[in-house]
């Protein structure tokens, strides 16, 4: 395994990857509305990216075609757009986008409420986004990796939910892809010691019900075994001496 330490001009790069992807997160948060297409949601995500001067990280990357994945209610992650698919009131929709600022990468997501939501949907988004929360508290510099999954994974557990498994958080930086995988879940060992320099996007991937997940003929779409709601939260952040920096929401 090769965890990169980050450059003092690498983590500038980052910072404005992260500072414009977090514009996107929060301009789609506030567009999206019953009626709209999944393919709308994707084309003003992309718009706002290329505006910043940036490249959609997702576009193409590993023949994905699109530049936000969009997966709604029992979608897990990498719901892929269409013209034909409308979201609609009550709806829970989940926005993973990445982008690229002079070769280095963002990565962040976020689950939105479609208007008027059921109260079970609301502690799904609220707790999912509160285990990246807890798992964070551990991300720091003499702290071991494992300690963020066991915090993500017991958190969400404790709520008697199922923490995906067959997807995890990674480093990022010059690729979208790096060492270390993180799970979100408890792991046997220690993981890796964490040092200063370190960026990871940690992405908790939370369902009401079963962990285990399926995945659709179209070689991409996670949908949980059972049916059930699934929320998803990540930023990319990056380890300290200190408390962990989240490169990618608004300050």
């Amino acid at each position: 395994m090769s965890v990169t330490i980050k450059s003092a001009r690498e983590i500038e790069l980052m910072r404005e990857a992260g500072r414009v992807l977090a514009i996107v997160h929060d301009e789609l948060g506030k567009a999206i509305k019953p009626g709209m297409t999944t393919y709308a949601i994707d084309k003003l995500g992309e718009e706002i990216i290329r505006s910043y001067g940036c490249i959609p990280s997702f576009l193409n990357y590993e023949g994905y075609p699109a530049s936000i994945c969009v997966s709604v209610n029992d979608e897990v992650v990498h719901g892929i757009p269409s013209k034909k698919r409308y979201i609609k009131e009550g709806d829970i929709v989940s926005l993973d986008a990445g982008v690229i600022y002079k070769g280095y990468h963002s990565d962040a997501a976020r689950t939105h409420a479609v208007g008027e939501i059921s109260d079970e949907a609301k502690k799904l988004i609220e707790v999912t986004k509160q285990s990246f929360y807890e798992g964070i508290k551990f991300a720091k510099e003499g702290c071991y990796l494992h300690q963020i999954s066991a915090a993500i994974g017991d958190y969400a557990e404790s709520f008697g939910y199922g923490v995906v498994e067959d997807l995890v958080g990674h480093g990022i930086g010059h690729n979208l892809h790096e060492d270390p995988q993180i799970p979100n879940f408890r792991c046997r060992g220690k993981g890796i010691k964490l040092q200063a320099g370190m960026t990871l996007a940690i992405e908790p991937m939370i369902n009401i019900g079963t962990y285990e997940v399926d995945f659709l003929d179209d070689g991409w779409t996670c949908v949980t075994g059972d049916g059930s709601l699934s929320a998803h939260y990540e930023n990319t952040i990056l380890i300290t001496k200190g408390e962990p920096e989240i490169l990618s929401i608004l300050k």
